[in-house]
C-alpha cells in the first residue's frame, strides 16, 4: 500500500491537517520554509568558509615552498662559502 513517495506524503499531509487542523496549516508551512531557508544559508556559508580554508591552506603551502626553496639556496651558497675556507686552509 504504501510504495509510492506520493502515497506517504499524503498520508503526512493528513495526519498534519488532523493534528494541527486547517487553520494552522500555513503557519505550519511559513515556519518551515523559513527553517529550510535558514539550513541552506548555514549550509552555503559553510560551504563558504570551507573553501576560504582550503585557498587560503594552498597560499601557505605556496609560500613554504618558497621558503625551502630560498633556503635550499642559501645552503647551496654557505656550502660554497665553506669549500672556499677550506681551501683557502689548505693554501
Amino acid at each position: 500500500m504504501i510504495d509510492n513517495p506520493t502515497d506517504i506524503i499524503i498520508i503526512l499531509v493528513v495526519i498534519a491537517v488532523l493534528f494541527f487542523g486547517s487553520s494552522k496549516m500555513p503557519e505550519l508551512f511559513r515556519a518551515l520554509g523559513r527553517s529550510m531557508g535558514e539550513f541552506k544559508k548555514g549550509q552555503l556559508e559553510a560551504e563558504m568558509e570551507m573553501q576560504q580554508m582550503l585557498s587560503s591552506n594552498v597560499v601557505e603551502k605556496g609560500e613554504r615552498s618558497e621558503s625551502v626553496e630560498e633556503l635550499e639556496k642559501k645552503i647551496v651558497e654557505l656550502q660554497k662559502q665553506l669549500e672556499a675556507l677550506k681551501q683557502s686552509k689548505k693554501a
